[in-house]
């Protein structure tokens, strides 16, 4: 079967075909006919490394997501440019009227090291990376000052520091706030460590990452 694919995704449909699809026919189908209700919006990194639908063991369905680099959210500006993120915003909000957002972070952010090395050659002329990351410049310039931390714990301190700045950002969006301000919709942060499969999520009275409880695992 030709699908004018790389070998390794026609691969996976042809898994996909054979061995899922049969079990969930009935949610496909579900799903094609009544469209997507689901509650949550996830505010992911398009780091090929932490698929939210991985992490938290999702069905088709289940979570509305939008990935970009080190997870950001940008501030509301209705101006007239492209606004990825606040497409996928507005959409979630207004029409699937989620209850949750999600902000989502993790360890070893590429985006966050980039955003602390603002020295670095762009990787391309239109350096659309450094602009994306300009968001935090405030908050980069803080922990990359301090020359108290280490390398690493700079990088871990910003990536929490990025995701409650992205939850700040969702409070300029006027609905998201009005919602928030009335119970009908709740905004939370998390941090994954890609080696370990720890998560963290964010107290929202103190901003503090608390390690959530998993089963032991065998070793």
């Amino acid at each position: 079967m030709s699908t004018h694919l790389p070998d390794h995704l026609a691969a996976g449909y042809r898994a996909f075909i054979a061995a899922r699809s049969p079990a969930e026919r009935e949610r496909f189908r579900e799903l094609a006919s009544s469209g997507q209700h689901p509650s949550t919006m996830v505010i992911g990194c398009c780091d090929s490394r932490t698929a939210p639908e991985t992490i938290f063991n999702t069905a088709p369905g289940d979570i509305f997501v939008v990935r970009n680099v080190a997870n950001l959210v940008p501030p509301y500006e209705p101006d007239g440019e492209y606004h990825s993120t606040s497409a996928a915003l507005e959409f979630a909000v207004h029409a699937l009227k989620v209850k949750h957002i999600l902000v989502l972070g993790h360890g070893g952010c590429g985006g966050i090291h980039a955003a602390l090395s603002p020295a670095a050659e762009p990787l391309s002329p239109g350096d659309f990376i450094g602009k994306w990351m300009s968001l935090l410049d405030p908050v980069a310039k803080a922990v990359g000052g301090n020359s108290h931390m280490t390398a690493k714990e700079r990088q871990s301190a910003l990536e929490r520091i990025a995701i409650r700045h992205s939850i700040a950002n969702l409070r300029t969006f006027p609905l998201i706030a009005e919602l928030e301000a009335a119970g009908d919709i709740s905004l939370h942060g998390a941090w994954v460590d890609i080696s370990s499969g720890e998560l963290w999520s964010m107290d929202p009275e103190t901003g503090d990452f608390e390690r959530a409880e998993r089963p032991d695992l065998a070793d």
